[in-house]
This record gives structure tokens, sequence and C-alpha cells, in this order.
């Protein structure tokens, strides 16, 4: 009798103590960042983690170094190595240690310059959101460069259940204001034309001479329940050019994420995705090329209420 009532004890102490684990887990899940400008100056950071290699030294990360594109400028440098496996998320990345949601988001960034390198390399600088969460989906917000041509920018949302992802994108040529396409894509379907509110504006001012390899530019995005915006500052004017002002809906969902998230910046190779305007550019990248980051904030809209 003994023997049944010590082995109900602890099947009850184990049960608490998952409980309190799970619920501890819980807890942290819904702790949210605040307001920050993040620029890398010290060893650690606040705000982000690196996603380190499993085993061995990882070289993919430096921070506060000199510039080499910018004098009197320390910068955070996310280094591709060429030996990462291709994919999304395979290669150097900084994920934000809390989660982020309805906000201004910012950076101030300058890709590498390799046209005359490798020109058909197949490499990714994704500046994004991310976070995919079992009950209400994937919420993601991005801005990518494919570096074979650093005159293009992708900008878009990803959301839905993990089995039927939703895509709702533009992409742009910024040195001549030429847009590619506004659309939409359900599931496995095709790319769709998005109209109207969901094609606003229509024409955008060109860049002069902008090449995101040639020189830091700063870009953003707000991010509303019901709209986005996606911006670009001016080099010269410092005027914000609106690159999409996204609101309303697809005929078959919103587009918009409603769900918090994690903020990031990644750079990593893909041999499926060659950019626009050159349908070769899938190659392995031959070198350590480097995504400078001078800094990174983050403003909410709406203070989040933490569980502690």
């Amino acid at each position: 009798m003994n023997k049944k009532k010590n082995l109900i004890l602890l099947v009850l102490v184990l049960m608490t103590s998952y409980a309190r684990s799970q619920s501890a887990a819980s807890e942290k899940k819904d702790v949210f960042h605040g307001k920050f400008v993040e620029k890398f100056k010290k060893p650690t950071s606040k705000y982000f983690n690196l996603k380190l290699k499993s085993a061995g030294v990882d070289n993919r990360y430096s921070k506060s170094v000199d510039s080499p594109s910018e004098k009197k400028t320390k910068v955070m440098i996310l280094r591709i190595d060429p030996e990462d496996p291709a994919g999304a998320g395979r290669g150097p990345e900084i994920i934000s240690i809390d989660f982020t949601h309805f906000g201004s988001y910012a950076v101030r960034l300058k890709v590498p310059d390799v046209v005359n390198i490798q020109p058909d390399v197949g490499a990714v600088v994704g500046y994004f959101t991310y976070h995919m969460d079992n009950i209400e989906g994937l919420s993601e917000i991005d801005i990518e460069w494919l570096i074979a041509d650093p005159e293009i920018i992708y900008i878009g949302t990803w959301t839905g259940p993990r089995d039927s992802l939703q895509r709702i994108g533009r992409i742009i040529n910024l040195a001549n204001g030429g847009i590619y396409n506004t659309s939409y894509r359900a599931g496995n379907g095709r790319n769709l034309p998005l109209t109207g509110e969901q094609n606003q504006p229509e024409t955008i001012q060109p860049i002069e001479k902008y090449n995101a390899a040639s020189q830091f530019y700063t870009y953003g995005f707000d991010w509303y329940p019901d709209r986005i915006t996606w911006w670009i500052i001016h080099p010269n004017t410092g005027k914000k050019i609106v690159l999409w002002d996204y609101s309303g809906s697809t005929p078959d969902f919103t587009g918009i994420p409603l769900n918090h998230t994690y903020y990031r910046l990644n750079f990593w190779h893909t041999n499926n995705w060659p950019v626009e305007t050159n349908q070769y550019s899938i190659e392995k990248p031959l070198n350590h090329y480097e995504v400078e980051i001078d800094w990174i904030s983050y403003t909410p809209f709406k203070k989040q209420k933490n569980k502690k």
C-alpha cells in the first residue's frame, strides 16, 4: 500500500512540475520588446541573438567593426559561409530575443557588392519578421534583396497555416522606378495581379543610381492591423519614399499578419530562386560575402503587456 501511495505522490509531483514548466514556457512566449535602436556597439545585444552553427567555431558574425565601405561607421557584419547549405535560414541570422508586433521597423544596411565578382551568385539578404504559430499560422513581413541584381527589391508578407501559405508581394527596380509585378498567391496556386487599393502607389519615384550594394540605405515598414507600408529614405533629400501602401485584402485572404512575431535579419544561399533579371543567378557563393548593418530599430505602436 505504501508503495502505491508513494507512486501516486511521485506522479503528482511530476505532473505539477510539468505544469509549472509549461506555464513558464507559455509566459516566456508572451514577452514583448519595447522601443529600441540596436547599434551593435557591445559584445552582446539586449535585443538579438545570433543563430550559431551547431558545432565548431562560427566566424560568420563581427560586431562593432569599422565599415569597409563607409568611413567613421561601426557596423555589424553578417558573413556568408560558402559551405552553408542552400535554403532560407541556413546562413547567418540575427533573431530578436522577445516578440514584436504592430509598429514601425527600420534598418540601415548595405548588401554585398558581387556583380563584378560572381554575377550568377544565388544569395539573399532578408530583413523581416517571422513566427509560425500553431494556431494563428505564419506572421511574416519581409524586404529582400537577391544580390545578383542590387537594383531590385522584393517586399511582401506570408500568412496562413503551415500547409497552405498565402503570399502578397511586389517586385521593384528602384533605380528606374519600374514595378515588375504586384501580386498574391494562395497555397500552391499561381501568382495573380493585385489592382486598385492593393496596388498603391501605382508608380514609384526612382532613386538615381540606386544600388543596394553601392552604399548604405535606410529601409523600413510600418505594420498596422489593417495596413502595411514599406518605404525607403531617399539618401539625398531625406524624404520617405513609399514603395507599397497595402490595405484591404485579396479575394481570398487579407495578406496582413495579425499575430506577434520575431524580428530578424539574415543572409543565405538560394539554389532555386534567381533574381528577376538573371535566370542563372543560383550559384553557390564562392567567397565570404558580407552584409553591413549600421543599426536596426523597432517602435511599437502600442505597449504590449508582458507576462513575467
